[in-house]
């Protein structure tokens, strides 16, 4: 093993226990930089309303957790979407095609996660309670 170098990120260095809390903590500080952005707290704020609907709304376990997945991803997908930003950001504040490219991908990738997660919930209701009143 070769001793560690300046460059090395004291990540890589850590083994065990140890390494998930420090990697636990990077995640919490995350989701608190997430928690800056606006489009992240309305969808969490929604997500805190959605998911006990999955629950209630779902009639199996498979249909819960799937409507739940749904709701997660938007965060994720959310989530991916800032990192690319605050990325592009950071390289510099000037206009180019391929910046441009990768925050409209990011921006497209959050509006197919919010309509596959529409989509589940208008099925789910559908079902729920439209088929009812039409059988």
């Amino acid at each position: 093993m070769t001793a560690p170098t300046p460059f090395d990120n004291p990540q890589k260095q850590r083994t065990g226990i140890n390494r998930i809390l420090h990697a636990g903590a990077y995640s919490l500080a995350g989701l608190r930089a997430g928690w800056k952005e606006k489009a992240f707290r309305t969808e969490a704020i929604l997500a805190m309303v959605l998911l006990p609907l999955a629950l209630w709304l779902g009639q199996s376990w498979l249909e819960r957790m799937f409507l739940a997945a749904t709701v997660v991803l938007v965060l994720i997908t959310e989530l991916l979407n800032s990192a690319v930003e605050a990325a592009i950001d950071r390289i510099g504040p000037e206009w180019h095609q391929l910046s441009k490219n990768a925050k409209d991908m990011g921006s497209a990738a959050v509006l197919l996660s919010l309509l596959l997660c529409g989509a589940a919930f208008v099925s789910a209701l559908y079902a729920r309670f439209a088929a009812a009143l039409f059988a």
